[in-house]
């Protein structure tokens, strides 16, 4: 299965989904103008991904601003993670927030709780 790259702009993510070592990296901003055609390639791809996922898998999401289109997304995207949970796989989801950020670190739990996935939520330095 191919990976899944898509470079970050000013209003979307970077998306870095490597289907070999399960690492799976959301980070940026996600302003999309459009946000399922932005995100719809992302939820296919994790849908045939989950048939081949290996035994870990690591969402590491980091996100600096992201609107309400796109909040709704990212539940999809950690609906898809859970089910990959379900199949037996080892998932962990990495928060990361900045240190002064705490309604992005709360979002994080938020998250946390609604998914039912294990997280790490990780303040960064924002230097």
């Amino acid at each position: 299965m191919d990976n899944l790259k898509i470079e970050g702009t000013k209003q979307t993510p970077e998306i870095d989904f490597n289907s070999s070592t399960g690492i799976l990296s959301i980070s940026g901003r996600s302003i999309p103008e459009n946000t399922f055609e932005f995100f719809n390639p992302v939820l296919l791809w994790l849908d045939e991904f989950s048939s081949i996922a290996p035994e870990k898998v690591i969402a590491k999401i980091n996100l600096e601003y992201f609107n309400t289109s796109s909040s709704k997304y990212i539940l999809e995207i950690l609906k898809r993670l859970r089910i990959i949970l379900k199949d037996g796989k080892d998932i962990l989801v990495e928060w990361y927030y900045e240190e002064d950020d705490e309604e992005m670190m709360e979002t994080g739990e938020d998250y946390e709780d609604v998914s039912g996935l294990p997280f790490e939520i990780i303040s960064i330095d924002d230097e």
